[in-house]
């Protein structure tokens, strides 16, 4: 066999390999874990952490998603953005029912990503649907969280919801974050609770830490589309970054920790290669001790 025909024979199978691989990724998900303690904490709380599904279904309504979720026996459930897709005059039932089964069984924190918050800056290119989604959201009894605060009953923990202007989501440069901007917008952390940020971009983890966010929830970056095998990078970001420093997964800054979700769904690009979507399951548990955190993760 000639050079040329051995070359193509492998480039054809690498090809039909790493297709087969991407249609896997694309149609199945991953439960990832993490436990975090601290001594404001004042009773155990369990939540599911959810983000980017881009009406994506796993099942029938999405039935498998739902199962997963259920099986986890969470207190509440955490939303980091993206659950619907900003495309001019598209349907939104699949978000819609997924997010009524979830708020039919568990309270629902919702922070908009930029996609719920695209929809509302461009009413000319997207026309009705911010208004339409809102009223689904309402007659679901869920209330987007922008850039409000909310106690966890006396669990000792507030739940803040970001809402970043879209100066914040450039593509191909990263736009510098005045040190102001995160107390204008959402106010001094309540330094007495264990403070939870839900923000969609992941880029500002530095900037939520030192604003004083305890726990940082993200997602926006869909794990990089592929990540490399054996370093296990993500390769691009959606501001169309080559290996983002954060791509998925737990970072920390000192004391603080990001739980970057991979994410459940795709647009755009269907492109998911060695990067399975994925929910977290986030144990909240109280330290006897004066740790301010500590983590464990599977």
């Amino acid at each position: 066999m000639k050079i040329l025909d051995i070359i193509l024979t492998v480039t054809v199978v690498l090809a039909v390999i790493c297709i087969w691989l991407n249609l896997l990724d694309c149609n199945r998900f991953v439960v990832r874990h993490i436990t975090l303690t601290d001594k404001r904490i004042r009773h155990k709380v369990r939540a599911a952490m959810i983000s980017d599904l881009h009406n994506k279904r796993f099942g029938r309504d999405n039935e498998q998603l739902l199962e997963a979720i259920r099986a986890q026996k969470p207190d509440i459930i955490f939303s980091a953005g993206d659950i619907m897709t900003a495309r001019p005059r598209a349907k939104q039932d699949v978000a819609i029912r997924f997010l009524e089964a979830l708020s039919g069984e568990y309270p629902v924190y919702y922070a908009n990503g930029n996609h719920e918050h695209r929809i509302k800056l461009y009413p000319k290119t997207y026309h009705d649907m911010a208004q339409t989604y809102a009223k689904e959201l309402e007659r679901l009894g869920i209330e987007p969280m922008v850039n409000v605060h909310e106690r966890l009953g006396e669990a000792g923990i507030t739940v803040y919801g970001l809402e970043m202007d879209a100066r914040f989501y450039k593509r191909f440069r990263h736009t510098r974050m005045e040190e102001s901007y995160l107390k204008s917008v959402l106010g001094e952390p309540d330094e007495d609770s264990y403070t939870v940020l839900l923000a969609h971009n992941p880029d500002y983890f530095p900037e939520y830490a030192t604003w004083g966010a305890d726990l940082v929830l993200s997602g926006h970056v869909h794990g990089g589309l592929v990540r490399v095998p054996f370093w296990g990078k993500g390769v691009v970001s959606p501001s169309l970054r080559l290996f983002p420093k954060y791509d998925g997964g737990v970072f920390s800054e000192e004391d603080k920790t990001m739980v970057l979700s991979r994410g459940l769904g795709l647009h755009t690009i269907p492109l998911r290669l060695f990067n399975p979507a994925e929910f977290w399951v986030i144990d909240f548990v109280p330290a006897a001790d004066e740790t301010r955190a500590t983590s464990e993760q599977s």
